[in-house]
């Protein structure tokens, strides 16, 4: 039988869908699919006699009752998830409950929010001799977070930092990322990107909750933090003519 595929729908434009997923979503018998964050033109993508499913009210367990019954139903059964699904997507628990009824999971990667913002930016979130390191994480919120990785800790790296899931908790964000960052840092402040209703600025470190607050931002928001945001002419070692390796050995 076909696995269930538990497949990444990407940042919200359908044409940033990678063609695996695409393609899945076409033959789908039933889509089981997270309405609250992915536009209803990727789900449209199904054929007409798709079943559709939406989660945005159902629990796990829920969940996992219709992926398991339609699947002995011998229905090709897609579950999309919005961007990647190994990023907060629950992914896990979805794969184990699946697992305890003895049926096979293929998962289809996504493009995800951070790239889309970036790429929209035109911008490179590692530079030589700046940044090195991109870090992806969320505030801690009810989920809380590992002691090691709570947010103090990954501001003090200062490297391009990622997140997700955080709108709720600005005002908390910002002051802690102020004791590591400098204020003028930028941080570019994406609301659905590559949707059409998109949102998408850069502002200083010390504006990033006011912005946010003032634009109403609770959701379906990503936040990147980094210096790498300023424009620089800092070069790597691959293009350059000083740097030799395999495909261009020294002269």
């Amino acid at each position: 039988m076909i696995p269930i595929r538990i497949v990444g729908a990407g940042p919200g434009a359908l044409d940033l869908m990678t063609l695996r997923a695409f393609k899945y979503v076409q033959k789908a018998e039933v889509l089981v699919w997270a309405d609250s964050l992915i536009p209803p033109q990727i789900a449209a993508l199904a054929s007409k006699d798709c079943e559709r499913i939406s989660t945005s009210s159902l629990t796990l367990e829920e969940i996992l009752t219709l992926l398991i019954d339609r699947y002995k139903k011998g229905k090709n059964v897609v579950r999309l998830h919005d961007g990647d699904p190994c990023l907060y997507g629950a992914l896990s628990e979805q794969i184990c409950g699946l697992a305890e009824a003895g049926i096979e999971v293929e998962v289809v990667p996504g493009l995800s929010a951070y790239q889309a913002t970036a790429a929209t930016l035109k911008a490179e979130l590692t530079i030589p001799n700046q940044i090195q390191t991109i870090i992806l994480s969320r505030a801690g919120g009810r989920t809380g977070m590992p002691e090691p990785e709570r947010l103090k800790n990954l501001a003090s790296i200062k490297a391009s930092l990622c997140l997700y899931l955080s709108a709720r908790h600005i005002k908390k964000v910002e002051k802690t990322l102020l004791e590591y960052y400098p204020a003028d840092t930028p941080v570019a402040i994406g609301y659905r990107v590559s949707w059409d209703d998109q949102w998408l600025k850069i502002v200083p470190l010390n504006q990033m909750a006011a912005t946010s607050i003032e634009r109403g931002l609770i959701r379906t928001t990503l936040y990147i933090i980094s210096p790498a945001l300023k424009q620089t002419k800092n070069r790597s070692k691959l293009y350059s003519t000083s740097h030799s390796h395999l495909f261009r050995p020294s002269s």
